[in-house]
């Protein structure tokens, strides 16, 4: 999980309701951060190699914060637990160069979230009404009062925000919901598993180019049937590693203590990006769009079809 960590301290902690704590991180000496894509999102390196990575909830005109808004999960990974238990106003944090984002063009968008999954669309939202477009809409499912109910207030824009609260009717339908937009429309999702299959179900006949989906959590990683045991060649450092079928690239990478950064281990965050040469990848990530493929590859979930597998690196 190496690579540049950013050092940043809490400057403001605050719990809301339903389990969500809000973190705004700055420069210690008060110094610009590294710049962001609207909804982008930031590992935070935690205690004992602990790493987990979170959406900005702020604009990217914001350059001088990062902030974040963490639901408590008991029964998850432990990251939430420690932000809640151990991150409070003064507290150090290092935290990875902002990555990844919502799609923004001269689309009109439509966005899906359940629950806290609103995040990255808060930070979307706010950039689109900075820039005087009001061209989109937000449909929000939740359970009761909405995650960031402040921050979707102070947003000003009540006519694009649909809050759908499941406790006092049931869930609106999302293909119908979906069916009802232009194929032009950019549409995207974060949310839940249930609701995310639904989405992708919905928005299977769309063109790819028009729909985004941000994730909580990684699949379970798969062997492809195609691949094999071959020979990874770095370019810049001159060495060939074997790996093996069922091995990850990342895994060989690790294991021959290579400096590569990495969070999710599944291909959803894009922290282990990597340019690829020659060979023939095999693709196992959720977020390299088709064109990107071309030449980039996810280390955590790459496999290799050939027997060697050149990348830049």
């Amino acid at each position: 999980m190496a690579g540049r960590t950013i050092r940043t301290v809490a400057t403001w902690v605050e719990d809301r309701c339903g389990g969500v704590r809000v973190i705004e991180l700055m420069d210690p000496e008060g110094w610009e951060l590294p710049p962001f894509r609207p909804g982008a999102h930031i590992d935070l390196h935690l205690a004992k190699g602990l790493v987990r990575t979170y959406s900005l909830i702020n604009p990217p005109e914001e350059s001088d914060r990062y902030v974040i808004a963490v639901k408590r999960e008991d029964a998850g990974r432990g990251g939430s637990a420690f932000v809640h238990g151990r991150i409070a106003q003064g507290t150090e944090v290092g935290v990875s160069l902002p990555r990844g984002g919502v799609p923004v063009d001269d689309r009109p968008q439509v966005f899906f979230a359940g629950g806290i999954g609103v995040t990255p669309f808060v930070s979307t939202a706010a950039h689109l009404l900075r820039m005087g477009r009001r061209d989109f809409t937000l449909h929000l499912m939740t359970r009761g009062t909405p995650p960031l109910a402040e921050e979707l207030a102070r947003l000003g824009a009540p006519e694009a925000i649909r809050i759908h609260d499941t406790q006092a009717a049931a869930r609106p339908d999302l293909a119908a919901l979906i069916a009802e937009q232009p194929d032009s429309t950019r549409l995207a999702f974060c949310g839940p598993a249930p609701m995310l299959a639904a989405f992708e179900s919905a928005t299977a006949g769309r063109d790819p180019d028009t729909v985004h989906v941000e994730r909580f959590i990684a699949p379970p990683p798969m062997v492809n049937p195609k691949a094999k045991p071959y020979t990874l060649v770095l370019r810049k450092s001159g060495l060939s590693l074997e790996v093996g079928a069922g091995q990850t690239m990342l895994d060989a990478l690790l294991d021959h203590g290579i400096d590569l950064p990495w969070s999710c281990g599944g291909g959803i965050c894009g922290a282990c990006r990597l340019r690829w040469l020659e060979g023939e990848p095999i693709h196992g990530d959720r977020v390299l769009r088709p064109d990107e493929r071309k030449t980039e590859l996810m280390a955590c979930t790459a496999q290799s079809a050939s027997d060697e597998l050149v990348v830049d690196l």
